[in-house]
């Protein structure tokens, strides 16, 4: 009896943890304008990774990645997962996880290098990483506050008690 009252607690503690972090902590409908931009954003960065060596290929040699080919895809392949799972708000703070990383690679390789480049400095690498730094932005919300009320986790998260809503 003891064991089946432990297991059903431990269940329970999953289901509970797994509903914590598929559900919206901020269940607002304009959540999803955010979703949406960073959702298509990524999607077509990654796309764009596929289609134009430029974006992909020859960038990422150019940056000095090993393996640019396997590189370049390996990324675009999770910005166009990752960036579905945001648009369409399902498990939407753990898809951002992955698009923060590529993110911070992404300031870090080619953006910080701007500090020390001749003719470029501060303000050009401030100008330059607008995007990126939108798109930072934007991630740890959507990893603070979930998908919003319009999201596919909003609908599998359950409502929200008016106990969980005061903590």
């Amino acid at each position: 009896m003891l064991l089946l009252c432990a297991a059903s607690m431990e269940h329970e503690t999953d289901r509970s943890l797994w509903s914590r972090v598929i559900r919206p902590g901020w269940r607002s409908q304009p959540v999803f304008l955010i979703c949406l931009a960073v959702g298509l954003i990524f999607i077509t960065q990654g796309v764009l990774k596929y289609i134009d060596p430029n974006m992909g290929v020859n960038r990422f040699a150019k940056i000095g990645f090993p393996h640019p080919y396997f590189t370049a895809h390996f990324v675009g392949a999770f910005e166009i997962v990752c960036g579905f799972l945001v648009l369409v708000g399902l498990v939407t703070r753990i898809a951002a996880i992955p698009l923060l990383i590529v993110s911070c690679t992404a300031i870090a390789t080619t953006k910080v290098p701007e500090l020390s480049r001749p003719n470029q400095g501060f303000w050009f690498m401030v100008s330059d990483a607008r995007k990126d730094f939108s798109m930072l932005m934007s991630l740890l919300f959507l990893i603070v506050a979930g998908a919003g009320s319009w999201s596919v986790d909003s609908h599998l998260g359950g409502s929200i008690s008016a106990e969980e809503k005061n903590q």
